[in-house]
């Protein structure tokens, strides 16, 4: 009953900014920990950003000056804005939501840094 709806990847140019949003449905009235992670071609995957249901964030260290997480309870929605993008940030983002303690997840939205 879970769905993950991920929107607002492209194609940018390096230095340029993008904003991902995530919307969650079929979470009832409860308010969950949602984030994002990435996976590069050839690469695994790996953590960007999560935000607990009080709003406390973390990041992956090499991506927090340039990464904010987000969230709308009211929306059930989590957003990523990405800021000076780098061609290695090319990658499907995938976003998950946490509920009962298991993970549900998008199918993901890909996002291309390229001049």
């Amino acid at each position: 009953q879970v769905q993950v709806v991920e929107s607002g990847g492209g194609l940018v140019r390096p230095g340029g900014s993008l904003r991902l949003s995530c919307a969650a449905s079929g979470l009832g009235l409860n308010i969950n920990p949602m984030g994002w992670y990435r996976q590069a071609p050839d690469k695994q995957r790996e953590l960007v950003a999560t935000i607990t249901s009080g709003g406390s964030t973390n990041y992956a260290d090499v991506l927090k000056d340039r990464f904010t997480i987000s969230r709308d309870n009211s929306l059930n929605t989590v957003y990523l804005q990405m800021n000076n993008l780098k061609p290695e940030d090319t990658a499907v983002y995938y976003c998950y939501v946490t509920k009962w303690g298991i993970d549900y997840w998008g199918k993901g939205t890909l996002v291309t840094v390229s001049s």
